[in-house]
């Protein structure tokens, strides 16, 4: 299992990565930073490709300070990030509707996280298989030892990158409404509606 980075040092809010809106809401201490990615199972990779702008959704994990996700080797998305180019990946997590007594001041509750680095493309074949194997263990716990192993097409088929995490930033809004006092005679319920995600009985 990933390490939950209680125990070692905070991550430095940078020029790029330091939260300006809302401040007080910022995080930058690992634990935090971890248990917002680990909770996810998607994210989105932002990038850029002959001067314009991407963004695209792909299952990842996480090993430490390093990201990884994967895809097919035809890719076009992956065989532009595996020259090095910086990269913006992003999770978030909605947990509840702030409704309040104006419309101006509903919100929403989140966890989220912004990570900057510089993709890489996994080459070392051993390394790569434990990569993907690690994979499917985050989501599906002892299911390697009840499979085939990788067949070496499969593998030559997918490409794996990874990313340091060299800059990130997250953030949470956890409160309730913030109504101003002349809000309170709106004759309307104010408080959280909360969302969860749940895994299903297959």
């Amino acid at each position: 299992m990933p390490d939950n980075g209680s125990l070692r040092p905070g991550f430095a809010a940078t020029q790029r990565s330091r939260v300006r809106r809302h401040p007080e809401r910022a995080h930058y201490d690992r634990e935090t930073v971890y248990a917002i990615l680990d909770a996810a199972m998607m994210c989105h990779v932002g990038y850029v490709i002959d001067g314009l702008p991407y963004v695209t959704p792909t299952l990842f994990w996480r090993d430490g300070d390093r990201l990884y996700w994967h895809g097919s080797s035809a890719s076009r998305m992956l065989r532009a990030q595996r020259e090095g180019i910086p990269v913006c990946l992003t999770v978030s997590h909605v947990d509840g509707l702030v409704l309040a007594r104006c419309a101006f001041r509903h919100s929403l509750n989140y966890r989220a996280v912004m990570a900057f680095g510089t993709a890489h493309v996994v080459e070392d074949e051993s390394e790569k298989e434990a990569g993907l194997n690690a994979f499917i263990e985050r989501l599906y716990p002892g299911r390697t030892a009840l499979m085939r192993p990788i067949a070496a097409q499969e593998l030559k088929a997918t490409m794996l990158l990874g990313m340091a995490i060299e800059e990130v930033s997250a953030k949470i809004r956890d409160d309730g409404p913030l109504d101003l006092d002349i809000d309170h005679g709106a004759d309307c319920w104010a408080g959280i509606v909360p969302i969860a995600q749940l895994v299903g009985m297959p």
